[in-house]
């Protein structure tokens, strides 16, 4: 499986905020997720980066 999970990045923390991430989209202002199992979440945030080998997506808040 090739599914990544995608935390938010928060006062040098990271915060785990969906699991199985199958797709991510631009989409305006921020990123819509979406898992395996259809589910999405928007967050207005961008890409920090991804750690392709440990299947991770890191995201960061527009303002910070």
């Amino acid at each position: 499986m090739c599914e990544a999970n995608a935390y938010l990045i928060e006062d040098n923390d990271n915060k785990l905020i969906m699991e199985a991430v199958d797709s991510v989209n631009p989409e305006g202002d921020g990123i819509r997720l979406v898992n395996i199992f259809g589910d999405q979440k928007f967050i207005k945030a961008r890409v920090h980066s991804l750690s392709l080998v440990d299947h991770k997506i890191f995201l960061k808040l527009h303002n910070t």
